[in-house]
């Protein structure tokens, strides 16, 4: 299973200099600067949100724009330290080269040592009621000392950045980092309650075949906040706000692939400007120059440089979602009964904040031979290792993405949102992997019977075949002539013709409540 992690992009995103030339600001050269369209970008504070937000504020960048990037300071906290060596700007190393790209911080309302995992419903409220305020702020006093403000980027999940956008005269462009098909089904949420299969106590559960641009999904396959009867949660209120916000965007960035979702992307593009610009890795795929990790990184790479090709399989469930204490066990069970080599990505918080340790007992003991558990590490670099032969993942869309590009078959165990929606992608139509388990509980037997397939490598399954082919698909999307290459040019004449119409004097009363 050949790997090129190398990105084929025709226009890398920036290259850093030699040494010598390291002195360069951008800021020194004023009237260049106030030349270029200024853009606001604020990512939702959560690490698979952040990633893909940071490499587009680069590729931006390299297009032209300054960029003022806003992260929470719980965020910030958290990647410095994870990287205690790292600048406390993490654009630093990427201005050298050129780029101007700003950074500061803001409060999401809530103490930076709060613990977010573990208090989810208060983080949803704070995100909705009072990091609004405190974004309006900062926008305001950016706005206020730069006349060259001309657009806000916030991702889709905020409930509020077109009314910020409105009243500092700023265009809005929504982020969407999951796939066109999620967005769709939220976007039409109303016909999903009008049909009854959404928002009622007795919903239908036959095949959903009414939405445009979606063929036909079973409701066990929408993300799991539209198959909760009760709607009333801070969650649901934070996606109701979010997607009637959405619909007054100038713009759509969709971190996907035209080819992947032609008749969605198509159905979505009749309704508003989508652009589908996907996949955003960093050039180079397994380095960042940009700090984005929020726990420290263990390095696998001696380890894996002694297993034979394809033989490891890599566990990781991700930066957010939680475990069910059961299933872990019986995945650890499961994983023993193998007799499989794995890397394991075991968060601190994967059960709970309140749960250190998991595991069972003996458990770390039994696989020391065969196994590193670890509590993180660089994704990217472990599933473009050629010792890894397959992913045991919750399938959200980053390590969908990533899996892809590495060519690496998955297992699907989705836990939480977006996940069981890209679990039937994944499955059911490319086919480029299987699910953990076909019950409601994992069991160890299912656990070790499913790892065995999968790591096997048998020609039947066919999905090591797929994938290869799913591989070249992100390739093209990404070469010159691509369809991603040519949606971002596409996206960016728009943006610069739609900043020359609203070129006309912006009232900066807003900025100070006049």
């Amino acid at each position: 299973m050949p790997k090129s992690p190398a990105l084929s992009s025709c226009k890398k995103p920036f290259s850093l200099p030699p040494s010598s030339s390291l002195q360069q600001n951008p800021k020194s050269n004023m009237v260049e600067t106030h030349k270029k369209p200024h853009v606001i970008f604020i990512p939702y504070p959560l690490q698979g949100h952040v990633i893909p937000a940071v490499h587009l504020a680069i590729k931006l960048a390299s297009q032209g724009f300054t960029i003022t990037f806003i992260n929470t300071q719980a965020i910030h906290h958290q990647t410095s330290n994870a990287q205690p060596s790292s600048e406390p700007d993490i654009f630093a190393k990427v201005r050298e080269s050129g780029l101007d790209i700003r950074y500061t911080t803001v409060s999401d309302g809530l103490p930076i040592g709060f613990d977010r995992s573990l208090n989810l419903d208060q983080f949803a409220a704070a995100l909705l009621h009072v990091f609004s305020a405190h974004v309006d702020e900062v926008v305001g006093q950016i706005v206020k000392s730069d006349d060259s403000i001309r657009c806000l980027i916030a991702d889709t999940f905020f409930g509020w950045p077109s009314k910020i956008a409105k009243k500092f005269g700023l265009l809005y462009v929504s982020f969407w980092t999951e796939p066109a098909l999620v967005f769709t089904l939220y976007y039409h949420m109303d016909l999903l309650m009008i049909n009854g299969h959404f928002a009622c106590q007795d919903c239908r559960e036959d095949t959903i075949d009414y939405i445009p641009g979606v063929k036909a999904i079973e409701p066990k396959d929408m993300a799991s906040y539209l198959q909760e009867t009760d709607t009333t949660s801070v969650y649901h209120q934070l996606i109701f706000e979010a997607f009637n916000d959405a619909r007054n965007a100038d713009f759509l960035l969709c971190n996907t692939v035209q080819e992947l979702e032609v008749e969605t992307l198509s159905a979505l593009q009749a309704k508003m400007p989508c652009y589908a610009i996907g996949p955003i890795f960093p050039n180079g795929f397994t380095k960042s120059f940009v700090a984005t990790s929020l726990w420290s990184e263990s390095d696998c790479t001696q380890w894996l440089d002694k297993k034979p090709h394809g033989s490891v399989l890599y566990v990781s469930f991700g930066s957010f979602a939680h475990v069910a204490k059961r299933d872990l066990v019986e995945i650890a069970k499961g994983l023993s009964l193998s007799k499989v080599s794995f890397v394991w990505v075991l968060r601190p918080d994967i059960v709970s904040s309140d749960d250190a340790d998991p595991l069972p007992d003996g458990f770390e003991e039994e696989v020391a031979d065969r196994a590193m558990i670890i509590p993180w590490c660089s994704q990217r670099a472990v599933l473009a290792h050629p010792a890894v032969g397959g992913f045991l993942t919750h399938c959200g869309w980053n390590s969908v993405l990533e899996s892809i590009w590495c060519q690496v078959p998955l297992l699907s165990l989705p836990l939480h949102t977006d996940q069981f929606t890209n679990r039937k992608l994944v499955v059911d139509d490319w086919k480029i992997g299987f699910n953990l388990s076909d019950g409601r509980f994992v069991t160890k037997e299912e656990v070790s019977n499913n790892v065995k397939r999968l790591m096997s490598g048998k020609s039947e399954d066919g999905f090591r075949n797929t994938i290869k082919e799913m591989k070249k698909t992100l390739e093209n999307a990404l070469s010159c002539n691509g369809s991603s290459e040519k949606n971002m040019a596409r996206f960016v004449k728009d943006l610069r013709t739609k900043i020359s119409e609203k070129m006309k004097p912006v009232d900066r009363s807003a900025c100070t409540g006049g």
